[in-house]
This record gives C-alpha cells, structure tokens and sequence, in this order.
C-alpha cells in the first residue's frame, strides 16, 4: 500500500481525509509534496492550494496559513481555514477581493498592510481554487 493518513484540522472544523497518495502544499519557500515514508517533521504552511490524491482523483482546497505535522506516515495539516474548491462561495470571494482593494487604495495610514494584504490573497487564493 501506497497510501498515508491525512488529516486537516482548524480551530472550527476537522477533516479527516482517510488514505491518500500524495499531498502538495504551500510552503514559505514554495510548494512541497508529500508521499508516503516522508521524513518526518513540522513544516510552516503559507496561505495557498492544498492539492490531495485520493482514489486516483485530485482535490483541491484554499488553505490559511498553519504547519504541516509529517509522523508516522501520518500527515496532519494545522490551518487556520480550510474550504473545498467546490464549497467556496464565489459571490463572498470577490466581495472580499472588492473590500480589500478599495481599503489598500484609499491609503489609510492607520491600516495594517500585512493584515491587508493576507486578505487580498486569501481571497485571490480561494477564486483561482474555486475554479479547480
């Protein structure tokens, strides 16, 4: 058998995604892919598309920021949010997307510009992954 557990926990939702065959995730130095007797470790995830082999179909999901767990062949993703490509509400993506933008362009300098820009890319992030 070719396959490891994966799990994705957030503080409001737990997934367990059973067996799978490989995993790639987004990294702060780019994407990695993980398959069965990956070394083990603690990996800090960046905002992105967390692409899942499973029953020899893809799965896609957007992803926050978190780390990845590898122990055991047993993978747990910790994130601070996890939505399906087929569970994203595309209507509330680009209203994000339409929010953050006027917000960045009015150029208050009271605005947190990391916490400004980290939503401008969850919401880039979850429409592109919708589209999957």
């Amino acid at each position: 058998m070719s396959a490891f557990n994966l799990e994705i926990v957030t503080p409001i939702r737990n997934l367990v995604i059973g067996e799978v065959v490989y995993a790639r995730c987004p990294g702060f130095d780019g994407a990695f892919g993980i398959m069965l007797n990956h070394r083990e470790g603690i990996i800090a995830l960046n905002i992105g598309e967390i692409k899942v082999r499973k029953d020899d179909h893809d799965h896609y999901y957007a992803s926050g920021k978190g780390f990845a767990e590898i122990f055991d062949n047993k993978v747990k993703l910790l994130v601070e949010s996890i939505e399906k490509s087929s569970e994203i509400d595309v209507k509330r993506a680009k209203g994000s997307l339409q929010r953050a933008k006027l917000r960045k362009s009015e150029n208050d300098p009271k605005l947190n510009l990391t916490r400004l820009d980290a939503s401008l890319t969850r919401a880039l992030n979850r429409l592109i992954i919708s589209k999957r």
